[in-house]
């Protein structure tokens, strides 16, 4: 079965940073386009790491009470000295590393799986020698539960009944309502009935799998169950 991937999704355009960029420049690009972190680049465009509200909160926290990125003394050499920004605050010191990143062949889920685990909000997309090509959000993820009922009825029926147990598209009825699949009929052989559920809880959009399904080859009686995708 086909799954929407995290290239579908993505944003192609993305805002980034190197790990020289000063405090103040990390800060105005969040602010100014509205984001919550920023992927930091190498010469390579390599992602390196991310740099977030949190961690831009954590270091002015640091600084102590009243005292702003601009003159407090331990952001600057030993001295103090503003003139000196050697150990001045930047984004590759700020970032957290290595960067949690998705590639974007890697499935919608996968990359959802990826987010709870981590605990990020946004992941860089990179290719196969970790060179940015995108970014994808929590809300981009979200777009695949908005899915109209009808197409995720009609891909059940294509790709599951049809395409993955080779039944007829009327096999049983299938219905959908909110992103919740109703299962309902007979089919012949038992082991039918696991298999058709959990391939129908791994499509784009399915919130829950109700069934109420019979097997012709056992005699058994409808199997009633409902689970939460």
């Amino acid at each position: 079965m086909k799954h929407s991937k995290v290239g579908s999704l993505m944003v192609g355009e993305v805002v980034s940073v190197v790990p020289s960029t000063p405090f103040k420049e990390v800060a105005k690009q969040l602010a100014e386009h509205d984001i919550s972190g920023l992927p930091v680049l190498d010469e390579d465009d390599r992602v390196v790491g991310v740099v977030s509200e949190t961690d831009l909160l954590a270091r002015q926290a640091a600084a102590g009470p009243g005292a702003g990125p601009a003159v407090h003394a331990s952001w600057y050499g030993a001295g103090g000295s503003p003139g000196d920004d050697r150990d001045a605050p930047t984004a590759g010191r700020l970032m957290s590393a290595p960067a949690v990143t998705v590639h974007a062949e890697d499935t919608i889920a996968e990359a959802a799986r990826t987010m709870l685990r981590r605990g990020v909000e946004r992941m860089p997309v990179v290719d196969e020698e970790d060179r940015l090509v995108g970014i994808v959000t929590r809300r981009d993820l979200l777009q695949v539960f908005l899915r109209p009922d009808p197409e995720i009825r009609l891909q059940v029926v294509e790709e599951v009944l049809v395409g993955a147990l080779g039944l007829a598209p009327d096999a049983i009825d299938v219905h959908v309502v909110d992103g919740r699949v109703t299962l309902e009929g007979r089919l012949e052989a038992a082991g039918q009935i696991p298999l058709l559920v959990k391939l129908t809880e791994q499509m784009d959009g399915v919130v829950a799998v109700s069934q109420h399904l019979a097997a012709s080859s056992d005699g058994a009686g409808p199997r009633h169950g409902r689970r939460e995708g």
